[in-house]
Parts: structure tokens; C-alpha cells; sequence
């Protein structure tokens, strides 16, 4: 079969589609998405099928934006006997190169959350026997591939596999995260989202740590705030709307009732900059690129809203306005984007400089 599966949040089927047409096209691997709406995924068919494995190796998957997880599908089982699903499983890959990890997941969607229940039931007696068939290492084993056995009903499945260093870490491809109940409002899950997707988590005392600077360009109620607050840094606050108690009462936040858009540091001493601000997707980038140009930044998190239409195509235009504009500033500058599990319609971006970072480590 050799095709690719993707994952992708509900209703984003066609953006889902769009990328991967396009990246595998400029890697001269050519093919067609099959897409059911809201189905939470997307099949990549080849022409080649060899091709499947080389984009699952070769294309960076850090790179995708509306795509949460990329992976190999050798073979399509349906109408399984409910009694014993493992064996044709276990039948089918038999020839696959020993696997490090299993995954069995379903799509992200209300209607499989039925499904969900079953796969963490079903994820046990599977590794039983894919490790007792040597398909499976005794162990979880990092840098193998991950075997993904995912669930379409209950007697319908796609079997593959993706590789460790170039897929999601995350089952499902999502973070599982629990919003603080003291934080300000559920929009903090967002930027929390963010760093566990962007910034590697060996780097976390280096880029996420206690006694750094950090602006929130409209804060308001804090839920941006919070994620900064409680990594110990401090936090000026710019919106005209009102901060939660909670974040003035613990000496870390300085809020300013000004507009985001306008505001800037007196001080060159801002580490961090994030933004949640709802506005067209060009002015953020305009004013995201001018806080680099003025080095009133060194590191940003923000959100870009999208349009009802074309979203896949304004999603690349603004990156790309960006990256010309950052590229006028310094050639060291990393652009991610990801549309977050947290997030609706828009994007989330992260932008920082390899060598401010590389400044950060003691070794530097």
C-alpha cells in the first residue's frame, strides 16, 4: 500500500491536503490526497510507492504546519473479527524492521472518542504480541521506528510506521496537558502547547527560565502571562483590559493599559515576546519583524488568525513576508509554525535566533 497518513485538526482537511501535495511535490514525489471532511486526517496516495518512506525520512515534519503526525501506511484491514484482532496484525507485519514504540490511535474527533477508550485498552494485549513476534523491541527503544496501528471503527484499521526523528512525539500527535485551575483562562494552554512543541525540552533552563524578561502583547485576563509567570520570569503586561489579580499579587507582572500594536520597551533587556492579539495576519508579522529589527526581543511566540478561505495559502504568504523581512535582519533566524491542538483558526509561530540561543549555554 505505502501510502502516507496525516493527521490534522477536524475541518482543516483540505489545508492538511494542500501542504503535503505541495512539499512532496517539491520533492519530486508526486501523488493525490484522498480527504473526508472533518474526519481529522488525511491519505496521501503516491504514484511511486517507494515515495512514501522517502517523505516520512526525508521530509522535515518540524516544517508542516496542519499536519499533527506523518507517518507510513503498509496495509488496510477491515472487517476484523472482533474476537481476535491481533492476529491479522501480527500477520500483516511480519516483515517490518523491529519497531521501538506502538502507538494505537484513532482520529481526533467526537465521534471517535468511543473509539479512543478502546485503543488504550487494545494498546496492551498488541504489544504483548508484537513483542512475543519480535515486530516490537522488549523495551521502548527511542531511535527505532514507531509502529502506529490506527483505528478507522472498531473492525477497521490502517497499519504503519513513522520514524523517531521525524515525526510527533506526542500520542495522536497532541500534547496532553491539564489547564491549572488557577490560571486565567484556557487560552494559557496555547502558549504551554507552544513550548513543549517548539522548544526542545533539554533547553528548557536555558530559554524558559526563572529571572528572564518577557512581554505579553495583549495579556488580558493573563493566560499568556501565567505560562511566564510560573516558569519565574518577569512579565510586562501590555493591554488595555484588566490582568487577573492573581498575576499582580505575585510582584512578577507590570501591567500597561496600551495598545500591543504600539507599545515598545524602554529597556533593550526582553528575552522572550509573546502575542495573542486578534488582528489581520500582515500586521502581527509587520510588527513581530520591527521587535527584531529594533532588538527589542530575542525569542517570540505568537498566534496568527487565519481567513474563512485559503488558509494553507495565507498561512505560507505571511510566513514567508516574514522570513524576507527577518533575512534583511540577520540570515540566523528560525522560523516554526504549527497549528496547535489548542489552537481554532490560526497558526502558531515561533521565531528565534541561533545565535542568540547558542549565547545562552554555559559551553558558548
Amino acid at each position: 500500500m505505502n501510502n502516507l497518513l496525516l493527521y490534522c485538526r477536524p475541518g482543516f482537511e483540505k489545508e492538511a491536503a494542500a501542504e503535503i501535495t505541495e512539499r512532496a511535490s517539491n520533492m519530486q514525489c508526486y501523488g493525490f490526497a484522498r480527504v473526508k471532511d472533518d474526519s481529522g486526517y488525511v491519505i496521501f496516495e503516491l504514484y511511486d510507492e517507494e515515495q512514501a518512506d522517502l517523505l516520512a525520512r526525508k521530509l522535515p515534519f518540524r516544517e508542516l504546519i496542519f499536519i499533527r503526525q506523518m507517518l507510513v501506511v503498509t496495509h488496510e484491514l477491515k472487517d476484523l473479527d472482533l474476537s481476535d484482532r491481533v492476529s491479522p496484525i501480527i500477520e500483516a507485519t511480519r516483515d517490518y524492521a523491529i519497531c521501538g514504540d506502538l502507538r494505537v490511535e484513532t482520529a481526533d474527533t467526537n465521534e471517535a472518542k468511543e473509539l479512543s477508550a478502546f485503543c488504550r485498552k487494545f494498546t496492551v494485549p498488541l504489544r504483548q504480541a508484537l513483542r512475543g513476534n519480535e515486530i516490537l523491541t522488549k523495551k521502548e527503544t527511542p531511535h527505532r521506528p514507531v509502529f502506529h496501528a490506527f483505528f478507522m471503527a472498531n473492525d477497521h484499521l490502517l497499519l504503519g510506521y513513522s520514524y523517531s526523528f521525524n515525526n510527533s512525539e506526542f500520542h495522536m500527535g497532541i500534547p496532553r496537558l491539564r489547564c491549572p485551575p488557577d490560571a486565567p483562562s484556557r487560552s494559557s494552554l496555547k502558549l504551554e502547547e507552544a513550548f513543549y512543541v517548539f522548544v526542545p525540552r533539554e533547553e528548557w533552563e536555558l530559554r524558559l527560565t526563572s529571572g528572564m524578561k518577557a512581554v505579553d502583547l495583549g495579556a488580558c485576563p493573563g493566560g499568556w502571562t501565567y505560562q511566564l509567570v510560573r516558569r519565574g520570569m518577569m512579565v510586562t503586561a501590555v493591554d488595555n483590559g484588566s490582568m487577573a489579580q492573581s498575576l499582580m499579587d505575585t510582584g512578577q507582572v507590570k501591567h500597561i493599559r496600551d495598545d500591543g500594536f504600539v507599545w515598545r520597551p524602554g529597556k533593550k533587556n526582553t528575552y522572550w515576546l509573546v502575542c495573542d492579539m486578534v488582528d489581520k495576519p500582515a500586521r502581527v508579522v509587520h510588527m513581530i519583524a520591527d521587535w527584531f529589527r529594533e532588538n527589542d526581543c530575542q525569542e517570540a511566540m505568537f498566534n496568527l488568525k487565519l481567513p474563512m478561505k485559503k488558509r494553507y495559502a495565507e498561512a505560507v504568504h505571511n510566513i514567508e513576508v516574514l522570513r524576507e523581512m527577518l533575512k534583511e535582519i540577520d540570515n540566523a533566524f528560525v522560523i516554526q509554525a504549527k497549528q496547535l491542538y489548542h489552537d481554532r483558526e490560526e497558526i502558531t509561530v515561533h521565531v528565534y535566533n541561533k545565535f542568540w540561543v547558542s549565547k545562552l549555554s554555559p559551553k558558548s
